[in-house]
């Protein structure tokens, strides 16, 4: 006799549990049970929708994904600001860059660089001492040797 009180009692329980789910004020079992039923059809329907939302932004972003890093060249008065963006790492690309610039002859007045998760760099350079014995450098010859530095780090880092 106990246990079926028992019984009741944890079925009772239950059932108050489902009506507070969806604030059910159904006194019949059947109803609460129905309306929770539809409740979670509800939710695999969600979660399904979110799903194909999610497939579809991750293959846009895939399909966006360039592993070759971004290259800006402004001229600003008598200095160069170069930018160079990644997504990737781009491990030693650093080192390319740096050694374009030595060959150019231009010093770098300030930069930031970021190396952690994406690839960042943005460099105020300026062309070392303007004798007759240098060249005079232009952004298209800046952003052509830093293009070419880009492009050798990536047929090297490809390796």
């Amino acid at each position: 006799m106990v246990s079926r009180v028992h019984k009741r009692i944890a079925m009772y329980r239950n059932l108050q549990l489902l009506r507070s789910i969806r604030y059910s004020h159904s006194r019949l079992k059947a109803s609460v049970l129905l309306e929770l039923s539809d409740y979670i059809q509800g939710l695999k329907q969600k979660l399904e929708e979110l799903n194909q939302l999610l497939t579809v932004a991750t293959a846009r972003k895939i399909a966006d994904y360039d592993p070759m890093p971004k290259l800006e060249v402004e001229t600003q008065e008598e200095a160069f600001v170069i930018k160079v963006l990644s997504e990737s790492s781009c491990q030693g690309l650093l080192v390319f860059i740096l050694e374009a610039f030595e060959e150019m002859g231009l010093d770098v007045l300030q930069a930031r660089v970021s190396c952690a998760d994406s690839f960042s760099l943005e460099a105020i350079g300026n062309n070392k001492e303007n004798n007759e014995d240098t060249h005079t450098l232009d952004a298209q010859l800046v952003e052509q040797v830093v293009s070419q530095a880009i492009q050798n780090w990536w047929e090297v880092s490809q390796i």
